[in-house]
Formats: C-alpha cells, sequence, structure tokens
C-alpha cells in the first residue's frame, strides 16, 4: 500500500560522523559500550558538545519529537541470533501497548535479538517493531516485561506501515532517527527520510566496511541519488559543524 507523505509522521534524522563520514570506529563496535564510546569521543574538539546540544535543542524546539527511533543494531552485534528463535506466530499478531507515555522509545527488532534490562521510565515507554517472523517467544517475553510492539506484515519490518500506525495509534507527529547507518540506509531506501542533521567532527576514521551514515544496499543500476538542501549550518570554533539538510522530493 502507498501512502502520501502526509499519512506518516516527518522523520528527522540526526547523526554524529567523521570527515569520511563514519560513525563508529569499526563494524562490530557499539558506541554503547563505554570503551568504545571513549575510544569514539577521544579525538572530539570541545566545539562538538555545543553543536550537539545546539542541534537537539532546535529539534526539540521546532518538532516536539514524542518518538526516538534505533535500529537492534545498536545493541547487539550483528552475528547475533534470537534467543528465542522458533516458530513465528501463525496468522495477524495483535499489537501490544500495556501503556501509554508522553515519549516513546522505539526499536526496529523484527528478529527478536535484543534481550530488554531497560523498559522505560515514567516519561519514555520502550516500543519494539517487530513484524510476520518475529520470534512468538520474543514477543511473550516482552508481554512479561510489559513492553509495547508493533507488529506489520511481511517477513521483515515495514518501515512505511510501522510509522503510518506509529501515527494513527499513538498520535506520533515527528520521529527523530537516532541509529546507526543500518537504520538510516532503511528508511532512505524506503524514501522515508525528511530531514538529516549531522554534526561533522574533524577527524578521520577509515577503514573498508565501517559503519557510515547511510548502510546498507548499494543503488540499484538504474538509481539516482537521493538530492539534499542546504537549510542551515553552524560552525564550531574547532573545526566542527552541524549540518541540516532537507530532503528534496
Amino acid at each position: 500500500m502507498t501512502h502520501s507523505p502526509t499519512a506518516r509522521p516527518r522523520v528527522v534524522v540526526t547523526t554524529t560522523a567523521s570527515v569520511d563520514g563514519r560513525v563508529a570506529p569499526a563494524r562490530g563496535q557499539r558506541l554503547l559500550d563505554p570503551a568504545v564510546g571513549e575510544r569514539w569521543r577521544h579525538p572530539w574538539p570541545p566545539d562538538v558538545t555545543a553543536l550537539l546540544e545546539s542541534r537537539r535543542q532546535w529539534v526539540a524546539r521546532t518538532h516536539r519529537p514524542t518518538l526516538t527511533l534505533e535500529g537492534s543494531g545498536s545493541f547487539v552485534g550483528d552475528g547475533r541470533h534470537s534467543p528465542w528463535a522458533g516458530t513465528a506466530p501463525a496468522g495477524r499478531v495483535a499489537d501490544h501497548l500495556p501503556r501509554r507515555a508522553p515519549r516513546w522509545f522505539g526499536v526496529v527488532d523484527g528478529r527478536g535479538r535484543v534481550d530488554w534490562s531497560y523498559t522505560g521510565d515514567e516519561e519514555t515507554a520502550l516500543l519494539v517493531l517487530g513484524c510476520r517472523a518475529t520470534p512468538s517467544g520474543y514477543l511473550a517475553r516482552l508481554r512479561e516485561l510489559g513492553v509495547g510492539y508493533l507488529v506489520t506484515d511481511g517477513s521483515r519490518v515495514d518501515l512505511r506501515e510501522a510509522l503510518v500506525r506509529l501515527r494513527d495509534l499513538l498520535g506520533v507527529q515527528t520521529v527523530v532517527a537516532d541509529g546507526g547507518g543500518g537504520l538510516t540506509g532503511a528508511l532512505l531506501r524506503a524514501g522515508l527520510v525528511d530531514e538529516l542533521h549531522v554534526v561533522t567532527v574533524p577527524m578521520l576514521v577509515g577503514g573498508l566496511g565501517t559503519p557510515s551514515v547511510v548502510d546498507g544496499p548499494p543503488l540499484g543500476p538504474c538509481d539516482i541519488p537521493v538530492r539534499l538542501r542546504l537549510v542551515h549550518e553552524e560552525r564550531g570554533s574547532h573545526g566542527s559543524r552541524w549540518s541540516h539538510f532537507e530532503v528534496v522530493p
């Protein structure tokens, strides 16, 4: 089913990258790991913190987002399989929304790979986006934890369908996608990115296969790159910069 852009929330991508577009030191190294995060931030000059805060305040003031979206790769390695792997649920699976919250922390996890210890707090509720192939044992585990989930049709999470239902069921008007290049790449290929905010740090990472701002499948032989329009740019005193782009339809 095709939906008009107004039928889904606005998607705002935020990321922090090196000059060569890398968003992590190497593949398989997650920034949530304290040692990896410390190595990643070690070369940052003093102006990065102020630019990140300026970006956060601008997005919050302009869009008032109620859902932040991440991919499961932010929490588990590429090779991790679901502890609940098994038969997928038969037939249509009902969504599970045990609570309402002012804000949501959404995670795309169609394979059921993340064993959650964080389930939210008084202000923010965890919400998992799954699909018809998500293991039934994983969904049962989420129900035990009191974690909500939405299940889209198909063998992979249909991001467009998920966004439309986030708007219809929860009233979400803006989603901030703050995951890695895999999530950004999936959103981009589905035509779901509206804005991109990149804080570029004056450092180089390199490395074949190192995660970048946009990962995922390459352009097809007849596809063209997505055109961006620079809306605003703010430069720090040590060479860092925050660039705000809009996708040109």
